[in-house]
């Protein structure tokens, strides 16, 4: 028989709690997507990204006069031909030389210029800031008459001084701004605290801040370096002579009015696509870095 204590101390039942509903799903996961509605869409833009650039190897490498599909036998004549008779060599070493002065130009003015639009406040900084971001609205074929007046008085037409400062300044507001930014995620506590230990401002950005810049540099510097190299118009307005023009105005050379030599035109865009590949291939993964670290302000 259960008593009434008994009744009072028995432990209550427990309680049961059912589980809450489930939201319905609004669709389908990622992971339950079929593969082939990934792939077959990137696979289709894949051919056609890689047909120009296997046309371009079938009539720089097959022999001319050919119409095979597939480059065979393989013959490098219209490289050699572009190469020597054609004189490539020369516009390749102009290019460079283009490239790379323009690339240490643009990097060294736009460091000193970011440096001081991440660090100093000023009067006009808001209204320089809209100006550089304005400058890239005006194409350069607008500039190209006052450019080539100012480069004819200071005696700098037909030189490679004129398209290497014509490339440096047009580079220039994109490259500012952007290291402009990178600057402004290094933590401005690192340079008070080398200029505790006894730095000034130049050592300090020196030692602390500039090796923390090298993804924005590189990005910088990648960018100036491959427009300057494929750019036509300042080579064609202001190098008049052969041995100064680079690389773009060279292969214009080889399309005449009357025929077009394509397998040499093919060789030729082999050759000035080759140190571009190159370049990306190296530094993809600072250059990746360095446009996401100067897009915005961390």
């Amino acid at each position: 028989m259960i008593t009434k204590e008994a009744t009072e101390t028995a432990p209550a039942p427990a309680r049961v709690i059912a589980d809450p509903p489930r939201p319905l799903k609004a669709g389908r996961n990622w992971d339950e997507v079929p593969r082939w509605q990934v792939y077959l869409p990137l696979s289709i833009y894949l051919v056609f990204t890689l047909i120009p650039f296997y046309w371009i190897l079938l009539f720089a490498l097959r022999p001319a006069g050919s119409t095979s599909l597939v480059p065979w036998p393989i013959t490098f004549d219209h490289f050699e031909k572009v190469w020597t008779d054609r004189a490539f060599g020369t516009y390749f070493q102009n290019s460079l030389l283009v490239g790379v002065a323009t690339l240490v130009m643009t990097t060294l003015v736009a460091l000193a210029g970011g440096y001081a639009l991440a660090r100093f406040n000023f009067k006009i900084k808001q209204g320089f800031m809209l100006a550089l971001l304005c400058s890239q609205f005006v194409p350069g074929a607008l500039l190209l008459v006052p450019l080539f007046e100012i480069f004819a008085k200071l005696q700098m037409i037909n030189s490679l001084g004129s398209v290497i400062l014509a490339e440096t300044v047009f580079q220039l507001p994109l490259s500012i701004i952007l290291i402009s930014n990178f600057i402004k995620n290094v933590p401005y506590s690192l340079e008070e605290a080398a200029w505790v230990d006894g730095c000034n401002r130049f050592t300090a950005f020196r030692i602390v801040v500039l090796p923390l810049l090298r993804p924005g540099l590189i990005a910088v510097g990648s960018f100036a370096f491959v427009h300057s190299w494929n750019h036509f118009l300042f080579a064609l307005m202001f190098l008049n002579n052969q041995s100064k023009q680079t690389i773009p105005v060279g292969l214009n050379t080889l399309m005449s009015a009357d025929s077009v030599d394509l397998g040499a035109l093919a060789a030729g865009g082999i050759i000035a696509a080759v140190p571009v590949v190159i370049v990306f291939a190296f530094i993809q993964k600072w250059l990746i870095t360095g446009f996401s670290a100067g897009a915005v302000k961390g």
